[in-house]
């Protein structure tokens, strides 16, 4: 991987002038370390990281090893290449566990889950590691400094964790599935209760119910009225302060009044 890694990169700065061909084809390591920190300096990226590449297998071993290990990280978290930087980070660990810069590059291997954590509709796999990686971090480096920064992300993480099963409910809703968009609403609320939308939760679970319970057959409508009913006392309970009470409310009376209206009907009809 590494190696085609390299392959491409030195395809792409081909392009780049003459001078960067004629270090590759130099066969002296310390020149093209010089111009690797060069680069870096100036921040030329992908220059640098062709460069590192190139010289690594001469200085493995060697004191320069652990600073050139740690600026080819960087060459890939900085040119974007989150998946490369992770593992280079993780690399870096392994190579170098007593390192003063340990602390720093556990932080920095965390965060590249973060940033390659995707729009809520697709998979969050890389937004659980990022959370899992992150309090890791937390749980390893008590005094850091960054803790406060890894808090702040695993709190975005979940958010987007919430929303994600939020829009899940809210597909089963818009298909007309209200029984499956009853128990997934609840389940966002059993998830993250104490979520800034967890009223809305309870509600949209209530709101399906209720719709469940309308389209069900005339056996099953008394129970499910009855579900309904239950779950906006629960909401009241719940939520007593709630903006949303009255929209309960008139779920509540709704269901209320199918069920008088189901009883009495039962009433008229022998048995």
């Amino acid at each position: 991987m590494r190696n085609l890694l390299f392959v491409l990169l030195v395809v792409a700065i081909t392009g780049c002038g003459k001078s960067m061909t004629k270090i590759l084809k130099s066969p002296d390591p310390e020149y093209k370390l010089r111009m690797a920190e060069k680069y870096f300096a100036a921040k030329k990226y992908t220059k640098a990281q062709v460069l590192y590449e190139d010289v690594i297998p001469f200085y493995k071993g060697r004191s320069e090893f652990e600073d050139i290990y740690y600026k080819y990280a960087y060459c890939a978290y900085n040119v974007n290449d989150y998946t490369q930087a992770e593992q280079m980070f993780k690399t870096y660990l392994e190579l170098f566990p007593s390192s003063g810069r340990s602390e720093e590059i556990d932080y920095m291997r965390a965060y590249t889950f973060y940033l390659q954590s995707p729009k809520a509709e697709l998979d969050q796999s890389t937004t659980i590691n990022a959370i899992n990686r992150m309090q890791i971090y937390i749980n390893t480096h008590p005094g850091s400094e960054k803790n406060k920064d890894a808090a702040a992300i695993i709190a975005k993480c979940r958010e987007k964790l919430e929303r994600k099963e939020m829009l899940g409910a809210k597909l089963y809703y818009d298909k007309g599935e209200y029984k499956a968009a009853a128990v997934a609403y609840l389940s966002v609320l059993n998830n993250y209760p104490d979520s800034d939308y967890a009223d809305t939760y309870k509600l949209m679970s209530i709101r399906s119910f209720y719709k469940y319970a309308d389209k069900s057959v005339e056996l099953k409508k008394l129970e499910r009225f009855e579900k309904v009913v239950s779950e906006c006392i629960e909401f009241t309970d719940r939520f007593p302060n709630s903006e949303l009470t009255k929209q309960v409310k008139e779920f509540e009376s709704l269901a209320n009044n199918n069920i008088k209206k189901i009883k009495n009907e039962q009433i008229k009809t022998p048995a």
